[in-house]
């Protein structure tokens, strides 16, 4: 069984490519900030697909559970790459649509999610190398 065949490391790999993509396309945004007529555009959420049903015996079917209210819900779910251009922006008389504050707190936020996703992979091998012993 190679690495890519566990779940987990496919997932967190396919959350950090689509970070970096959507980093690309804010800051395509930010460049386009003065450009006439250009709306802004941003990546559709990443999902990843829903578990097999309850009671096979799969690795698959590995499932967060939320235990208390005080716990953070699961998000994210799917692999579509999609641009999503929403509408509601205020519109400039130059016909530019590019909010420069909110497309930054866009990069901050998909920073801060790269950085998750990284960390998570390092720790993941990590265990991965100490159950084998080569740690």
């Amino acid at each position: 069984m190679g690495i890519t065949d566990i779940p987990i490391f496919s997932m967190l790999r396919s959350r950090m490519d689509w970070a970096q993509e959507r980093q690309r396309v804010l800051a395509e945004n930010v460049s386009n900030s003065d450009t006439p007529s250009y709306r802004a555009k941003d990546l559709v959420p990443l999902k990843f697909p829903e578990p097999a049903a309850p009671g096979q015996a799969s690795v698959m079917n590995v499932a967060l559970a939320r235990t208390d209210s005080g716990h953070i819900g699961v998000s994210g779910q799917g692999t579509d790459y999609r641009t999503n251009s929403k509408t509601g922006y205020d519109v400039r008389p130059a016909g530019n649509a590019v909010n420069l504050e909110e497309e930054m707190m866009k990069v901050a936020a998909n920073q801060v999610d790269y950085q998750a996703a990284t960390a998570l992979y390092t720790r993941s091998l990590g265990l991965i190398k100490t159950a084998i012993g080569k740690r």
